[in-house]
């Protein structure tokens, strides 16, 4: 069936709720109001206020609740509105919930999800439109995942609530409206860890996550060469083997990242790659990034901040060509980042 993003999250978390009485949903707004973005409709009506619980506007304080009620034998599904008031709550993720199994020796677990909407591309602002990845990303006992559309989030919510760990879904709030063929149900369950192979070529290697998928998609329609496109998917852990034997055939890698260039997700697979198939490598590593500023407010400079799939289609094109990693935009137009 056909559904936007945030109805298919919304099915996810229903067909959960229907198998399992277990799991409860905690947030602002996500019970009456059936959440900013309408990603809990309907859930309020079918599972009751016992199940589905709006809280105060305290981030610490429900997320805390969360890890409690894990520990306890439930498995709650938390909504951050958006990404960065997850900072006033990183304690109960990051040192709580990511080492309850560690530091109980196995006796508790903390089977939660936490989701959050992420990116830029609606006019949020510098506040409201960052990705924060990196802030989970390097938490040993945390999993990762980012969405590409309904049918991707339809399938890793439901396995993050069968996990029997922490998992952070992170969702780009600029696809929440998109709509796309989704497979529900038992069938449309995507295992953590598995990229997708969106489609196959053979000069290069694109991994993308998140909505800089389809902005991939787009630099190689078209193009003067092909492309391994893959939909990263999970983040931690990201698919190692699928990306590795891709380099293997294509001998180049491409990342595509909405994230600034320091410190980016890239960073880690592109050393790994470096690492294990140097011997496969045509040319160097690229990242496609963002530039190290905070994202602007303005429709065209938000846009610009952004990867295009202009400028990805034209750096490829300039890699094949020369063999040598294309500037970055912002240095090539006399920008400081």
């Amino acid at each position: 069936m056909k559904l936007r993003m945030r109805q298919a999250i919304a099915r996810a978390i229903a067909d959960e709720m229907r198998s399992d009485p277990t799991v409860i949903v905690m947030g602002e707004d996500i019970a009456a109001a059936e959440g900013p973005f309408k990603t809990s409709e309907g859930l309020l009506d079918e599972f009751g206020p016992l199940r589905v619980r709006d809280t105060p506007i305290s981030e610490m304080g429900f997320c805390g609740a969360a890890v409690g009620a894990a520990a306890t034998g439930l498995k709650p599904v938390v909504e951050i509105m958006f990404v960065e008031f997850l900072g006033v709550a990183l304690d109960m993720v990051v040192t709580e919930a990511a080492k309850l199994r560690y530091l109980s020796g196995g006796s508790y677990t903390a089977p939660m999800v936490v989701r959050a909407s992420v990116g830029a591309g609606l006019g949020f602002g510098s506040q409201h439109s960052q990705t924060l990845e990196t802030w989970m990303y390097a938490c040993p006992g945390l999993k990762l995942v980012v969405p590409s559309g309904a049918g991707s989030a339809y399938g890793l919510v439901r396995s993050a609530i069968r996990d029997p760990d922490p998992v952070i879904v992170l969702e780009p709030r600029v696809l929440y409206g998109e709509r796309e063929e989704t497979i529900v149900g038992d069938e449309g369950i995507i295992p953590l860890g598995v990229a997708n192979l969106v489609q196959s070529g053979s000069d290069v290697t694109i991994v993308a996550l998140g909505q800089t998928v389809g902005t991939a998609v787009a630099a190689a329609k078209g193009a003067g060469w092909t492309a391994d496109v893959i939909d990263l998917r999970t983040l931690v852990p990201w698919d190692r083997e699928r990306v590795c034997e891709s380099v293997e055939r294509t001998g180049r890698l491409v990342l595509v990242e909405e994230s600034p260039y320091s410190g980016g997700w890239g960073t880690e697979i592109a050393a790994h790659i470096a690492g294990d198939c140097f011997h496969a490598l045509r040319s160097p590593v690229v990242r496609f990034t963002c530039p190290d500023i905070p994202v602007p407010y303005p429709a065209h400079l938000e846009q610009r901040y952004l990867p295009s799939a202009d400028d990805i289609r034209a750096g490829i094109d300039e890699l094949i060509a020369s063999g040598r990693r294309p500037r970055p935009w912002w240095e090539k137009e006399g920008y400081a980042s």
